[in-house]
């Protein structure tokens, strides 16, 4: 089945910056859409951002002009580079791509990443 991996969490300080990466493997023909999500504790897991397949990208307030999603297509990449990182943002990060499988007709469907975990101190 499709797989996606995350990596790039860690801790880091306030202030400071992290780039996570998610790389999707298995029987992909195109990824019309990816996104990051994020989960803080005891808290519902929130849309950070996402990108489609020609480049639109939608953020949540509270990360816009600090955080940036790209994607790299040869890849099937898709990047979160967070900058100027506040405790706020501490949370486990997931990956989501909308994938197309081989064969006609087959339908998108979401795939998710394990999660990785980022924490930012003050």
């Amino acid at each position: 089945q499709v797989q996606l991996v995350e990596s790039g969490g860690g801790l880091v300080q306030a202030g400071g910056s992290l780039r996570l990466s998610c790389a999707a493997s298995g029987s992909i023909f195109n990824i019309p859409a990816m996104g990051w999500y994020r989960q803080a504790p005891e808290k519902q897991r929130e849309l950070v951002a996402a990108i489609n397949s020609g480049g639109s990208t939608d953020y949540a307030d509270s990360v816009k002009g600090r955080f940036t999603i790209s994607r790299d297509n040869a890849k099937n990449t898709v990047y979160l580079q967070m900058n100027s990182l506040k405790p706020e943002d501490t949370a486990v990060y997931y990956c989501q791509m909308k994938i197309r499988r081989f064969g006609r007709g087959s339908s998108e469907r979401d795939y998710w990443g394990q999660g990785t975990q980022v924490t930012v101190s003050s």
